[in-house]
């Protein structure tokens, strides 16, 4: 059985352009839609099993009034009656007669806990129910869709019912957190954004009526062709208009300008009531207007506007502060509303990083006898010799590292760190630097200033290496480097500058690939999935395998290129490593402890695989290049390519 969460979805701004940027496949000069939309914490709570038949049930007091269990056979004709029906449960058996149909999948049943999300308010329940059932199907028959793979069946689905949803809808997929869509004709692209401080939004459901499908008839009128002045002043309003308001909205998120994407929300609805509007008698929406503009609202806020299809169904604000947050919820619902709180939170910047360096390095026998192997000196491209250590510190520190902890093989070994980082040179050494050098050797002890350290003393593997940090770590996430390998960007940014930034815009396990030849995958980690953008950049990994041998990989890790030919991808060598991480790590080693097995090696790709399963894990195709030197031969390589 398999827990399931699908969020409601709220529109911030760009509602309508999902639908209008459609019409691009009729009539080229119709401008792209664009929207900002995030999930909110409100939505479908469900457990999920395999079943003979497909059925729904629920004890969710939320809906027990509408609520009746219901079940029909896996068979195209009956789920598609269903659908077509109007019934309550029409959403639901378009999805599952779309899977059906392509995937030739068994039942499910899916039992609904809780229903926190409100009904026909214009947050999208029926867009949610529809990806709660697709991601059902996906997760119990293994399907390996990705996020995108699973909201486009929501959407197919939903569209086999009396519905016209539009593209925008089935954003739910994504989770609580708002990403920017653009819709270009069939296209869809969709990217996580940045937020710089908190949000405090608040959505209320107006319990008022609107009529959903007149006003979108209304508003198709005016497309794909303009037939008049008001039509063209739509398109105009749902085309480069809204672009230019989303951008700015786009970038005032990632700046941390609130007040102004508050007052962009008042030019929005601006926009909306009078450009689009006047094209539906069902958009005059007294009470969403009344409440817009209602003098105990407006000190609290920094703007609002309507929600979805707009008309009478919701309205959204941007409040002030927490304060005022809360006032304005408990003010909305005192006036007979259903108000709800929705607070965007800055994405957790990865402050610490991990490098294990307790390996004896004995491929670099007989050298390591005197150095140790992250001492080894490397000829660098600015024409300095540093070791190896001090390489990888310098990346952690361009990237926004505050703190680095090393995992040391023993006491004896703190005092080599120590001598370099935090001990001057004698005098005669310092009389003999340039100003320039002299300027670096400043640099090396704040470095060293922001180095910590812990032993290994047991030697059980590169798992149990990381584990030793869990105190450090203290529940944050964590970029893990190996101590062997050194990076090159081919941008302006590190290796681990790319990868941070793309944990904080999806918040889970995060590792960083490159494509490797098929002849090399038995010396690699080597993952595969479903590509989540057209660029190939993040993959939705849906296998981790340790040094699989190259038949394996042939048949079940090849991943689709951009030329159609498969490609297999290996660990670049750096992870964000979530607590999940550390969790499962303290899990394992507890197992083996249990079972009289403390010889044996607590392994970190096992771990990671554990909360692959769990949580999901994120792929990171990284601009740049590893040069792992953990043996003669790649070690010569470094002298060569560096």
């Amino acid at each position: 059985m398999i827990q399931l969460f699908v969020p409601g979805r709220l529109c911030l701004f760009g509602e309508h352009s999902d639908w209008a940027g459609h019409y691009r496949t009729m009539n080229a000069d119709i401008v792209p839609g664009a929207a900002i939309v995030t999930g909110i914490e409100q939505g479908i709570y469900a457990e999920v099993e395999k079943s003979p038949v497909f059925e729904m049930t629920s004890d969710a007091p939320e809906i027990a009034s509408l609520w009746h269990d219901f079940s029909c056979r896996m068979l195209e004709q009956d789920l598609k009656h269903v659908a077509k029906s109007g019934s309550f449960f029409c959403y639901c058996a378009g999805v599952a007669s779309y899977m059906l149909e392509w995937y030739k999948v068994g039942g499910v049943k899916i039992h609904i806990k809780s229903m926190t999300l409100p009904i026909r308010s214009g947050l999208s329940s029926s867009a949610a129910i529809c990806v709660l059932v697709a991601r059902a199907f996906n997760l119990l028959y293994k399907l390996n869709l990705n996020t995108l793979g699973e909201m486009n069946i929501a959407y197919l689905g939903e569209l086999r019912t009396q519905s016209r949803c539009g593209r925008l809808d089935q954003a739910c997929a994504f989770g609580v957190k708002p990403n920017l869509m653009n819709f270009d004709g069939d296209e869809i692209d969709v990217k996580a954004l940045n937020i710089k401080k908190h949000l405090y939004w608040v959505f209320a459901d107006l319990c008022s009526d609107k009529d959903t499908i007149q006003i979108l008839s209304d508003l198709n009128r005016a497309y794909p062709f303009a037939t008049d002045e008001q039509g063209h002043r739509e398109q105009e309003a749902l085309g480069q208009k809204n672009r230019d308001i989303v951008a700015r909205a786009v970038k005032y998120m990632a700046e941390g300008e609130v007040e102004k994407l508050g007052l962009l929300m008042n030019e929005a609805e601006e926009l909306f009531n009078t450009h689009i509007a006047p094209m539906s008698k069902s958009l005059t929406a007294p009470k969403l207007r009344r409440t817009l503009q209602d003098p105990n609202v407006l000190p609290l806020v920094y703007g609002g506007k309507g929600v979805g299809s707009h008309g009478d169904g919701s309205v959204q604000f941007l409040a002030r502060d927490e304060e005022c947050q809360t006032k304005l919820v408990d003010y909305l619902n005192s006036c007979g509303m259903q108000a709800y709180k929705l607070t965007m939170c800055p994405v957790h910047t990865v402050r610490k990083a991990v490098i294990p360096v307790a390996g004896y390095g004995t491929r670099l026998y007989p050298a390591t006898r005197c150095l140790k192997k992250d001492f080894f000196p490397i000829p660098c491209p600015d024409g300095t010799v540093k070791p190896v250590i001090l390489i990888l510190l310098e990346e952690l520190v361009a990237s926004g590292i505050e703190e680095i902890c090393l995992v040391l093989g023993s006491e004896d070994e703190r005092q080599a760190y120590r001598d370099f980082f935090e001990t001057p040179l004698p005098p005669d050494h310092i009389a003999k630097l340039s100003a320039k050098n002299l300027e670096y050797e400043n640099h090396i002890s704040n470095i060293g200033k922001r180095l910590q350290y812990v032993i290994q003393n047991d030697k059980r593997g590169f798992g149990h290496a990381v584990y030793q940090t869990r105190d450090f770590a203290a529940n944050e996430p964590i970029l893990l480097m190996l101590g062997d390998t050194i990076y090159q960007s081919s941008t302006n940014k590190t290796c681990a500058l790319q990868l941070i930034e793309k944990f904080e815009l999806y918040n889970k396990l995060t590792l960083s690939i490159h494509p490797i030849p098929i002849t090399e995958v038995s010396r690699y980690g080597i993952l595969c999935g479903l590509w989540e953008d057209k660029q190939h950049t993040i993959m939705n990994v849906a296998q981790m395998a340790e040094k699989p041998s190259v038949g394996y990989a042939e048949e079940y890790l090849g991943v689709d290129g951009k030329n159609g030919e498969k490609e297999f991808y290996a660990v670049f060598g750096q992870y964000i490593l979530t607590p999940e991480v550390y969790e499962q790590l303290a899990s394992d080693i507890l197992e083996a402890y249990e079972n009289h097995d403390d010889l044996r090696e607590i392994e970190l790709t096992t771990a990671l695989e554990a909360v692959r399963k769990r949580s999901g894990m994120v792929g990171v195709t990284i601009e740049g290049k590893m040069f792992d030197m953990g043996n003669p031969e790649a070690f010569r390589n470094i002298f060569r390519d560096y």
